[in-house]
């Protein structure tokens, strides 16, 4: 089993057991009064195989939305760590994360009516695969709990499940089309904030994407950062200035929807 090395206190909770795999969050605690707070669920990328991303990656915005009066959640969730793993899984995972939060949103001095969700890359696409992808769900989860976060941040995510499958799970090629945001175009999102590096190999894909996904009529702030190349948020990259100026970004883009 993997362990996660935090810099700061969490809080952990488990929110999900497949077999002996408990899945958790690590909970960054506001000091705010622990009733009707906004929080923010943080699905980390480079997922897919056997990479060094954890869910501590986005320990730094954690940290920081929370002393802004949010509750920061860094989520594990299924990756190709797990023995026998596909993107599925971890798509349920999502739906599982946002379910059990709105569940247990009380105990947590959390409004169930202000979650949002933010994925970077690999964490981007199941994000989305969770809002638009209704078939997808583990049999243990309650589906009367609805799993749609209320906002969506986005870092450059690969929304073309064919080519996903394509290049690293050919026995589901079979469903690719169907798990593909790509290819299903429609009116699904909450209130969304992309963002993407203009050196970034997913740019054009993403803008695409999202411009067909806004005249479907979802509400999309598409932002580009000028030379950044993927995964140029994360903290210690670039001297963090990109993780400064992204934070602050999501922070202004919360404030507008009175989520902080």
């Amino acid at each position: 089993m993997r362990v996660f090395t935090f810099d700061f206190p969490v809080k952990e909770e488990t929110y999900k057991v497949i077999g002996e795999r408990k899945l958790k969050f690590y909970i960054f605690e506001p000091e705010s009064p622990p009733n009707d707070r906004s929080a923010i669920l943080f699905f980390i990328g480079g997922s897919f195989g056997k990479g060094p991303r954890t869910p501590a990656d986005f320990q730094h915005q954690a940290k920081y939305f929370s002393s802004k009066g949010a509750v920061a959640i860094c989520v594990d969730y299924r990756t190709g760590y797990d023995e026998g793993f596909t993107p599925i899984q971890a798509i349920c995972d999502v739906k599982s994360a946002v379910r059990w939060l709105r569940e247990n949103a009380s105990d947590l001095g959390v409004d169930p009516n202000k979650i949002v969700v933010c994925g970077s890359s690999a964490g981007g696409y199941i994000a989305v695969s969770s809002i638009m992808f209704d078939h997808l769900n583990n049999d243990g989860d309650n589906q009367s709990t609805n799993h749609i976060p209320n906002a969506l941040i986005i870092f450059a995510a690969g929304m073309d499940a064919v080519d996903i499958m394509t290049r690293r799970y050919p026995e589901l090629l079979d469903q690719a089309r169907e798990m593909s945001p790509y290819h299903n175009v429609k009116k699904c999102l909450p209130p969304t904030l992309w963002m993407c590096g203009t050196a970034d190999d997913l740019l054009e894909q993403n803008k695409d994407f999202v411009d067909h996904m806004v005249a479907e009529g979802n509400d999309i702030t598409f932002v580009t950062y000028d030379g950044m190349e993927h995964g140029f948020f994360l903290y210690g990259r670039h001297e963090n200035r990109p993780f400064h100026e992204t934070k602050l970004k999501i922070e202004e883009y919360l404030k507008s929807i009175a989520f902080i």
